[in-house]
């Protein structure tokens, strides 16, 4: 608070130091407002409260800065000693020591603007020409043999890659495209990469992957050659470059984008567990419908066995139809008999009224006539008796009894069942034989198996 000097009782008043701090605050604040300052990072720390402590230096001066945590979540790059940045700050004082201080609001990498510009230039046009449509994508396949990956032998996510396929898919085979990752010559070795593994054709998708950093490090997969290789290339690709928050050219021309090398791996290799799993279900399911299909057929053959009729049932509908054969015989013959008789008789007549010069002319016609209706009435008779002969052996062949005839022999089951098969005789067992003329009951005693006196030598 302002003191009045008591002796002299002036209207002049002192200030207090935090009262002239705060003041200082205010009028920095007003003067500046959110100013870009661009300089190099010196004493970067970051506390365990999430708080990021540096300065920020040229060749003639240095200023303290703080970014608070909320702020430091949102950086996409790791700050380090010695990197130009450009920042967004608040100008202020540090009231506890008086230090002149910047309250950075965000922070971006020196430079990085023109390389944005120029990314996005790049991407609107590629866009525009239709290599990022979703609907020239290709899928990835389900279950790979082989997965190709592109990235530098001397890179960190390579390891990660070779882990994570070891861990998931240990029997998938992988094929290594060496090229660059970072530098001048690195889009063409990229490239280069791609267009031998499409001319070798030996796996069945590819992985284009590095690790993280700033935007100069990324930026040769930023580059226009590359993401039309990208497009143009037979095999899918999935680009895994960078961290979750890094985009790249190449991560929109290819067939998908996988946030980390690790999460490319994750996306190509199925499993193992999760690949035994579905064929355990497979299986299951597979068994279910075998059993399913045997009950479905089991049904279908129970009510064709109710359908087949019983043999006795069929020997007294074939003798019904040979009786109804037989009598639709005979009264046709009959039927035939009379009509020619009818015939005769008029061609009688016919004759009597006839001239006396056409009389021996007509009586050998009639003569002819009647040896022809004779013949084949002969013929239609014979071919009558053939028919009810086949008839009846066919009855003969079904007739059981004649069956035993020939010197075969039944035999029955305790339950009344015929006795299908000799291998049911079990010793002890009571069975009813019976021939064509006589029938016994007899009880078993012991029962061997023996050989089939007509099976072959």
């Amino acid at each position: 608070m302002p003191v009045e000097r008591g002796s002299e009782r002036q209207a002049t008043q002192a200030w207090s130091v935090g009262r002239l701090a705060r003041a200082l605050t205010d009028t920095l604040s007003a003067r500046f407002g959110v100013v870009t300052v661009v300089g190099e990072v010196s004493s970067f720390m970051r506390a365990a409260s999430g708080h990021c402590y540096f300065a920020l230096r040229d060749a003639s001066a240095q200023l303290r800065c703080v970014m608070f945590r909320q702020r430091a979540y949102l950086l996409d790059f790791d700050p380090r000693d010695g990197q130009q940045v450009e920042i967004r700050a608040v100008v202020g004082l540090y009231e506890p020591r008086g230090d002149l201080q910047l309250t950075v609001e965000s922070m971006r990498q020196a430079g990085q603007g023109a390389l944005l510009e120029q990314f996005l230039r790049l991407k609107e046009r590629l866009q525009a020409e239709g290599l990022f449509d979703p609907e020239r994508k290709k899928p990835l396949p389900a279950h790979p043999r082989a997965i190709g990956i592109v990235t530098s032998r001397q890179a960190a996510a390579l390891q990660d890659v070779l882990a994570t396929l070891k861990r998931r898919s240990p029997q998938v085979r992988v094929v290594i495209y060496p090229a660059s990752v970072q530098g001048v010559g690195a889009a063409p070795e990229l490239v280069q990469a791609l267009e031998l593994a499409e001319q070798r054709a030996e796996v069945d998708v590819l992985l284009l992957v590095r690790g993280g950093g700033a935007m100069e490090d990324l930026w040769p997969f930023n580059d226009e050659a590359l993401a039309r290789a990208l497009h143009a290339c037979s095999l899918p690709v999935v680009s895994g470059v960078g961290h979750e928050t890094d985009f790249t050219i190449a991560d929109f021309a290819a067939d998908v984008r996988a946030t980390t090398p690790t999460a490319a791996a994750e996306l190509c290799a199925p499993a193992l567990a999760d690949l035994r799993l579905q064929a355990l279900q497979l299986a299951r399911r597979l068994q279910q419908a075998v059993l399913h299909w045997q009950g479905r057929e089991q049904q279908r053959l129970d009510r064709l066995h109710l359908r087949l009729p019983k043999p006795g049932r069929m020997l007294q509908g074939a003798a019904l139809h040979l009786r109804g054969l037989q009598a639709r015989l005979q009264d046709r013959l009959r039927r035939l008999l009379q009509e020619q008789m009818n015939a005769w008789a008029q061609r009688e007549r016919q004759l009597k009224v006839l001239p006396a010069q056409h009389w021996a002319e007509r009586r050998a016609r009639l003569e002819a006539l009647g040896s022809r209706h004779d013949q084949a009435l002969r013929q239609n008779w014979a071919l009558a008796r053939g028919k009810l002969a086949g008839q009846e052996q066919r009855i003969a062949l079904l007739n059981p009894a004649a069956t035993l005839e020939r010197g075969y022999c039944l035999a029955w089951n305790e339950d009344g069942s015929l006795l299908r098969d000799a291998r049911q005789i079990r010793s002890g067992q009571s069975l009813l034989l019976a021939t064509a003329q006589s029938a016994v009951a007899m009880d078993l005693g012991t029962v061997t198996p023996a050989k089939h006196p007509l099976s072959s030598p």
